[in-house]
């Protein structure tokens, strides 16, 4: 077997164009995500995005990740590990949606999670790279979706949604948070 691993491409060719859903396709918690995504078509947005998420993550030092704007208020830290989890969990939902599944999916308590997440004893590199790693993963299993597969509708925490629809929200939400840390942390 040739040894052709090694290094990681994103240079998938699609015959077709995956626009962004109709607002009445996906949730209403949604739109605050979906609509901060300038790109029409979602692999064009995945593609654009990377260099803003690193720009990002650059941007923030170590002594800055672990500030908090407010008592009770996640660290900068604490609201990476948070867009970690979601995207692992949007991108689960897009992966059972793909494949057809008709079981609803359970929702989950993002404040929970935070408080066990142990964000604020790791550094900020490694939050980052994890971050990094995960949407080389999440891009990827974007890009192997068929026209189909995007189309594809399920309900998760007695919402419905399609695979399309997910991956506009993982864009969206890192956005959201983005924006919130700009504008409340640093």
């Amino acid at each position: 077997m040739p040894d052709n691993f090694g290094h990681l491409s994103f240079c998938y060719k699609h015959k077709w164009r995956m626009n962004k859903p109709s607002p009445n396709i996906y949730p209403g918690p949604f739109h605050a995500y979906i609509d901060q995504v300038p790109q029409a078509d979602l692999y064009d947005a995945f593609t654009v995005q990377l260099p803003i998420i690193n720009g990002f993550l650059s941007s923030i030092t170590e002594e800055k990740a672990g500030y908090s704007y407010a008592v009770g208020k996640w660290t900068i830290k604490e609201v990476l590990q948070h867009i970690i989890d979601i995207e692992r969990i949007f991108s689960y939902r897009a992966l059972s949606f793909s494949r057809g599944e008709k079981n609803v999916l359970p929702g989950f308590e993002q404040d929970r999670y935070a408080a066990v997440s142990n964000a604020n004893s790791r550094t900020w590199h490694s939050l980052g790279n994890e971050f990094l790693i995960l949407r080389q993963s999440t891009q990827t299993l974007f890009n192997s979706f068929t026209e189909e597969m995007l189309a594809n509708d399920g309900i998760s925490n007695n919402n419905t949604n399609t695979v399309a629809g997910w991956g506009y929200a993982i864009i969206g939400h890192f956005y959201h948070h983005k924006k919130v840390i700009e504008e409340k942390y640093v």
